[in-house]
């Protein structure tokens, strides 16, 4: 056989089985638009939003059920979400404030106090929960499907993520929302630091630690939930960590230590054997020691039990080479210091110090950057929660909590089942062209509709400072966008499809009081509407922008803002019942300052008034124009009194043509005396 022709034939078959292995390839990769990591509640919310929109989605869970990590955590089996199932209203949305583990649905019972009823659930109660949800909505989910490494590739249609298996199977998609959560635990290397069990791994029987001295590093839930746990059986507890104790109900960030864990600070400082420590983990050194106990009755020696001491890096020779091994008594703390507040030995050291993200499975092409807060443990994120160096990786849930770390709730089910929504609407403009969901209202209406929102809504209630209502000024009319992400308002028109008119724009927010002050103290709260930006607790505040803020404005904001400063600010003073229903303290000022944004008179007027306005008046007031003038009619105030929370405004695009806006007798008769428009129909609330 010539040489050409064995070269030919050779080719021929090289190429044929090239073709071959790359016809298997292909057909072994499941493509999809949207590629969902994770069934846990962020990724079985986000699977709700995909599958309403019917979008080509897929949710890849690696173990065979969803909420996974609710079955190993937290360790002692109890919640401290809350679960206020009896609020005395009827109101779904208002009822989400104080209900921080159910998922948003269509489906208005698809709550978890149909498993658990309890105000601090069981922590089994919501994996049942959440196969709950995903069967009863009909979601994609493929179990035991353990992604090992993520990849980015490039072709002429863009970018696509490539999702490898254990089995070496593919999944690729364009968009790739990653919902893993936080589950590696967080460790900290210092001398000794073998010799720490994890919280991961201890025992939970409080049995184990009876009559044992156990040192806790971290002042986390995880830890004071452990120090809780073993407190009455322990000898003495003792709890170390860089920085104080921070409490929940002083900072208003949820993830900080909860009054319900807290009970080892009554022992503290009543002082009954338990302390608290400040110590930077990395100067830490732990060693054991063979020490000889009792002998106990019967036994001819004594027993030899290994005791743990806590030592500090500076004081030891050689720490370096030092690996837990026995340290010499000259080089413990108590040698030099005689009043050490660690000097006594322990049983045992817990590493409670939560837990990271996992980088791991991310190739280099498509591994999001290590956030810089939350010292590291976080990936950093956009503004609207897009992975800085990798377009198309979305990042939700706990993992996306980098961008409101120690400021609002971002890292909890009641503040990234919002954020999911809002990555949603963000995905449906950019990739199919529907704008962020909105509703028109005539300029008349603005005012009853924000004192609406202010009363009932939950996604601002809980994601204070993060998310905002945008309502855009056009005139006569306004558009209302509701739970935008404030950090993202410069993009905002790339992101929602809405454009800015001449006429400005207000921002709708809640925020807490910037002063520190003593939250159970006598002047802690601020009643007096003409001091209301003194307020401390949660309340509405609203920004009035002629123009839409530019990036350079959002980082030039004052130190603690949530947004640039405005044109104009109002703050509506905290309210005790958080209604905001005052028509002297609430709604009375509110109008002003929208009267003075919108540059309109926004009271209510008689029949007569505007009839009378119509003959001495060029322009009656904008109220006339859309009621009287329009033929729509006029309120009548002799109506009995209802709160503004109970009602809910009928948008003016759903207004008939010919029917009378102003003939509901739900309107609260007590809103006249402050001004409030009724040109709009109201309906009771779902």
């Amino acid at each position: 056989m010539e040489p050409n022709l064995l070269c030919f034939i050779l080719s021929t078959l090289f190429g044929f089985v090239l073709t071959s292995f790359s016809e298997h390839l292909h057909n072994g990769t499941s493509h999809y638009n949207y590629c969902v990591l994770g069934a846990g509640p962020a990724g079985l919310q986000m699977g709700f939003f995909l599958s309403k929109a019917k979008r080509d989605y897929i949710i890849l869970e690696r173990n065979s059920g969803p909420g996974s990590f609710f079955t190993k955590y937290p360790r002692h089996r109890k919640l401290i979400s809350i679960n206020k199932v009896h609020t005395g209203r009827y109101n779904r949305e208002f009822n989400l404030r104080h209900d921080w583990n159910s998922l948003l649905s269509d489906k208005p019972d698809l709550l978890l106090r149909r498993v658990s009823a309890e105000f601090y659930p069981p922590a089994d109660a919501f994996p049942l929960y959440l196969s709950m949800f995903e069967r009863e909505l009909g979601l994609k989910v493929r179990y035991g499907v353990d992604i090992g490494r993520i990849r980015s590739v490039r072709s002429a249609t863009g970018r696509s993520y490539i999702l490898t298996d254990q089995h070496a199977a593919d999944y690729s998609c364009s968009i790739l929302l990653v919902a893993t959560g936080l589950w590696v635990p967080q460790e900290v290397e210092f001398v000794g630091s073998d010799l720490a069990e994890g919280y991961e791994s201890i025992s939970t029987n409080p049995d184990d630690y009876k009559d044992q001295a156990v040192l806790i590093l971290g002042k986390g839930n995880s830890a004071f939930e452990t120090a809780q746990s073993i407190l009455g059986r322990a000898s003495r507890v003792h709890m170390l960590s860089s920085s104080p104790v921070r409490l929940a109900w002083q900072t208003h960030y949820v993830g900080d230590l909860r009054a319900v864990n807290n009970e080892l600070l009554d022992t503290y400082q009543l002082k009954s054997l338990d302390g608290l420590v400040e110590a930077h983990l990395e100067d830490i050194v732990i060693t054991k020691q063979e020490e000889r106990g009792r002998r106990r009755s019967g036994a001819k020696n004594a027993e030899t039990r290994a005791k743990l001491y806590l030592g500090l890096r500076k004081y030891m020779q050689n720490s370096d080479e030092r690996k837990g091994s026995d340290e010499p008594r000259e080089e413990l703390p108590e040698h030099h210091i005689d009043n050490f507040p660690l000097r006594k030995p322990y049983d045992r050291v817990i590493r409670c110090l939560g837990f990271r993200f996992n980088f791991s499975i991310f190739h280099s092409s498509a591994c999001p950057l290590h956030s810089e807060n939350a010292k590291g443990r976080l990936p950093g994120v956009t503004a609207w929660y897009e992975g800085k160096n990798t377009p198309g990786l979305f990042l939700l849930g706990t993992a996306s909590h980098s961008r409101d770390y120690r400021a609002s709730a971002g890292g909890f089910v009641h503040g990234f089942r919002y954020t999911a929504r809002a990555v949603h609407r963000v995905l449906e403009y950019r990739h199919h062209g529907n704008t962020w969901p909105s509703t028109r209202l005539m300029t008349t209406q603005l005012m009853s509709w924000i004192l609406k929102r202010v009363g009932e809504a939950s996604g601002p209630y809980q994601m204070f400072e993060m998310l905002g209502d945008v309502v855009l000024l056009q005139g006569s009319h306004c558009e209302y966008i509701e739970e935008f992400l404030l950090q993202a308002l410069p993009q905002f028109s790339s992101l929602s499809g809405h454009e800015v008119s001449s006429h400005g724009l207000i921002v709708v927010i809640m925020q807490y009081g910037k002063k520190k002050i003593d939250y159970l103290g006598r002047n802690r709260a601020e009643t007096d509407w003409t001091r209301a930006w003194k307020s401390n607790f949660l309340h509405p505040v609203l920004y009035y922008y002629d123009s839409l803020p530019t990036e350079q404005d959002m980082k030039t904001r004052p130190h603690g803002w949530p947004l640039p400063r405005p044109k104009a600010i109002h703050h509506m003073v905290e309210d005790f019942l958080t209604e905001w229903d005052g028509p002297l303290s609430h709604i009375q000022p509110l109008r002003r300052f929208l009267e003075h944004c919108v540059q309109t008179d926004l009271r209510a007027f008689r029949a007569e008034t505007c009839f009378r306005s119509a003959l001495t008046h060029r322009k009656p007031p904008l109220f006339c124009q859309q009621g009287y003038l329009n033929r729509h009619g006029v309120q009548h105030y002799g109506l009995p009194r209802r709160s503004v929370h109970q009602a809910g405004l009928v948008p003016v695009e759903q207004v008939t043509a010919g029917t009378s806006t102003g003939a509901n007798p739900t309107f609260p008769n007590y809103l006249a005396p402050a001004g409030a428009s009724v040109s709009s129909g109201l309906k009771l609330d779902l």
